[in-house]
């Protein structure tokens, strides 16, 4: 019935749990998951799982706030996209919340990054899970660029798809995204009681490109909040969409569903 479409079950906080965690996720409806990637070096772990169970998938890709870790080369990217059950590139994009005394211009670093998964994604026609935070100009600035979005000539390459996971962004970027027909996956934050302007944002945003998530280990939803995350708290994303919305959460499920389906099509080949 749900998915999550975003979370980090190989995470310390979340692996040692993982039968418990399936257990629960069987008793939420939560059918399946997607486990996201954030460093090269933990890819075979996050394959693994995917590999291990029916209802789970797995990315490859470098988180923008991850330093000090294996920096991914397109071949990288690349040879890890083409084993089984590796659905998406991500999660990649831009974070510039925590610059740390730098500068915008000192992360170029993270800019070649994230193209480095844009093409990635392009050559293997993969979405992409994108994260943005305090950077949204240049992320979908270099999206538009590196996406063939804005190419003058002509490319036998498909262009960029994905999704803008977590999203907490002004309506502006989401109908920036939306516009480059990107979904939008909304998190347990929509549920938090200063999330006012993003429970607009999800009625704003049509049902046919949204997605839900956990993000788990972290952002757990009311009524959890403040506990570690898990798949099995999908539900209570998909309830406040529901309600804002004033639709039955069985037709978030079901939208949310069919999207994760649409965009992740490897999941159904």
């Amino acid at each position: 019935m749900f998915t999550d479409s975003h979370c980090h079950l190989n995470f310390p906080e979340l692996r040692g749990d993982l039968p418990a965690i399936l257990a629960a996720m069987s008793e939420a409806q939560v059918d399946r998951a997607l486990c996201i990637c954030t460093t090269l070096e933990e890819f075979d772990d996050v394959h693994e799982l995917a590999r291990d169970h029916a209802n789970l998938w797995a990315t490859v890709g470098v988180h923008p706030d991850n330093e000090g870790v294996q920096e991914p080369s397109l071949d990288d990217l690349l040879r890890r996209a083409d084993l089984p059950r590796v659905v998406g590139i991500g999660e990649t994009g831009l974070d510039y919340y925590r610059l740390n005394g730098r500068s915008v211009a000192d992360m170029a670093w993270q800019r070649e990054r994230y193209r480095t998964h844009i093409r990635a994604g392009r050559q293997t026609d993969l979405p992409l899970v994108i994260h943005t935070r305090s950077a949204s100009e240049d992320t979908l600035t270099i999206l538009r660029e590196e996406g063939g979005f804005e190419s003058a000539a002509p490319s036998d390459l498909p262009r960029s798809r994905g999704v803008f996971h977590c999203f907490t962004e002004t309506e502006a970027v989401a109908r920036a995204a939306l516009e480059l027909d990107f979904y939008i996956s909304f998190s347990g934050i929509l549920t938090f009681r200063n999330a006012s302007d993003l429970r607009e944002i999800a009625r704003f945003v049509p049902l046919d490109r949204m997605l839900i998530e956990t993000d788990s280990p972290y952002l757990a939803p009311v009524p959890h909040r403040g506990k570690t995350n898990n798949p099995a708290f999908v539900p209570f994303v998909a309830q406040q969409i529901a309600e804002v919305r004033g639709v039955a959460v069985e037709a978030v499920a079901e939208a949310t569903s069919r999207n994760f389906e649409q965009l992740f099509n490897r999941v159904m080949a």
